[in-house]
């Protein structure tokens, strides 16, 4: 039995990491400050839990200790189920550093429980050790089956769980098994206690089925696939008064769409139709970038001859937008699920307009779209006239505006023209909102680039920027793209 709680053990540790991305990401992003925080303390946690598991095991070592120590760390995994949303809201609204944020919620929610499970291995090698000539050999099958159980819980939390069972359900699984394992090597007398609590824990299993359900009735889901946090709500569209329903991806909104109307929602969206304005011919269309598909149907009915790819990396995503966002089967609509990166390594498609919509998110975006590489992977697969029209939430000026002052300098690098259309203050370069990033092919600069006799899109041309950019950033690149330092400024 000392064997299977080590394995056990093992891979609770890296389930216990794995979902944490998921129970802080709704909240700080996946960005490299979230990952930093996550195998750094629980690393620095199980370091204390070996040396205090050691010292106490050297004490007073038995099965009974041995058993409390586990079941303690099956009540604190517990416990995060129900307290990590109240604290991490506390920390989202009242500390602007997400580096600092993401450490004191880590600290708070994966400390106690990780130090507890960083005491197992040294504590059992104790109970295991029958003679000093076979000491070694005895704690080194130990660890193997630690690092063994921490292997299997990886791939499995990773390939099955984590998409299978969401973040707080999987919680509760982790915590009802240790309890398990921690009654499996405790004596009679505290068996009672133990089997207390853990019904105590399967009732609240119950409760959040009952309440996932009582969501799902009110037009609320809240799940997890293997990319993402989701939430799927109704809500009030502030500026119209209409009722909306929102995709939500990690705690941030990322697609809108009218209950009772085909009309864009998002200000930002409406602007991809610029692409009609700077390649007027335009037939094949690539978009990276799908959530809720909102422009992507919006393109499939103003423009019948024309035909979109769109690249979304999460199955999941696309079959929730079918189920609730009336994205529909159409000929002229081909979907990729896979990264947007991978796919434009590999296409041998040509396009005349490229839209970007993969980094709506205030926390973190993926890097790998950022740099020179990639952006001279779409100059590739564009045609001659072809053109790039990418949204970015920043500011331009400022602190804040790194992020995009850096993508801009990259795309200066490999296009010819670059231009700037900040959506809801034109003139207001710190204000942090969609900035729309044009970029041409073309080499020719033609005197009437910026009108048009339509009068939305001339409208949509009136905000270009047409101030200096501060050249103070680095080209981004695969090697070196600070993407995440930079963004965590404009929090």
């Amino acid at each position: 039995m000392l064997e299977i709680a080590i394995f056990v053990c093992g891979a609770v540790v890296m389930i216990f990491e794995l979902v944490g991305s998921r129970v802080l990401g709704p909240y700080f992003g996946t960005s490299i400050f979230v990952w930093t925080s996550l195998i750094g303390i629980i690393l620095g946690s199980l370091s204390l839990g070996y040396y205090f598991g050691g010292k106490l095991a050297d004490k007073k070592p038995s099965f009974n200790n041995l058993s409390l120590i586990i079941f303690l760390s099956a009540i604190f995994i517990g416990l995060t189920t129900f307290i990590k949303d109240f604290l991490l809201l506390i920390l989202q609204a009242n500390i602007s550093d997400v580096r600092l944020s993401t450490v004191l919620a880590t600290v708070a929610l994966f400390l106690p429980a990780s130090i507890l499970l960083g005491m197992v291995s040294p504590y059992a090698a104790k109970l295991k050790l029958s003679s000093l000539s076979t000491s070694g050999s005895t704690i080194g099958n130990l660890y193997a089956l630690s690092t063994a159980g921490s292997i299997f819980g990886t791939f499995l939390s990773g390939f099955y769980l984590i998409p299978h069972f969401g973040t707080n359900k999987l919680l509760i699984i982790l915590s009802i098994t240790l309890i398990i394992v921690s009654l499996a090597l405790s004596a009679r007398r505290l068996l009672s206690i133990k089997l207390s609590i853990c019904v105590v824990l399967i009732i609240g299993w119950t409760t959040l089925n009952g309440i996932s359900t009582l969501f799902e009735k009110n037009s609320f889901i809240d799940l997890d696939t293997a990319y993402n946090r989701i939430w799927i709500y109704d809500r009030l569209d502030t500026e119209t008064n209409k009722t909306v329903k929102t995709i939500g991806i990690n705690n941030e909104n990322h697609s809108s769409m009218f209950l009772d109307s085909d009309e864009l929602v998002n200000e930002y969206t409406k602007y991809y139709h610029l692409a009609k304005h700077f390649n007027p011919n335009f037939e094949k269309t690539l978009m990276l970038g799908g959530a809720g598909y909102s422009y992507p149907k919006d393109f499939l009915l103003n423009y019948p001859e024309a035909t979109i790819d769109v690249v979304e990396i999460d199955p999941k995503v696309t079959e929730l937008a079918k189920e609730y966002f009336r994205l529909k089967e159409n000929p002229r609509l081909t979907i990729y699920h896979e990264d947007g990166r991978v796919y434009l390594n590999k296409t041998q498609k040509k396009y005349d307009v490229i839209f970007g919509d993969a980094f709506a998110s205030r926390y973190s975006v993926p890097y790998q779209l950022t740099t020179i590489e990639a952006v001279q992977k779409k100059f590739k697969v564009l045609n001659d006239e072809g053109i790039v029209i990418l949204n970015i939430i920043s500011s331009i000026e400022g602190e804040s505006g790194r992020f995009l002052r850096a993508e801009y300098a990259t795309y200066k690098d490999i296009f010819p023209q670059v231009y700037l259309f900040p959506v809801r203050a034109p003139n207001d370069g710190s204000k942090r909102q969609n900035v729309m990033l044009v970029a041409l092919k073309s080499e020719v600069e033609q005197p009437e680039l910026f009108s048009n006799a339509d009068p939305t899109l001339n409208e949509y041309l009136q905000h270009l920027w047409k101030k200096e950019i501060v050249n103070d950033t680095p080209i981004l690149t695969d090697d070196h793209a600070p993407v995440d330092y930079y963004i965590s400024k404009a929090i």
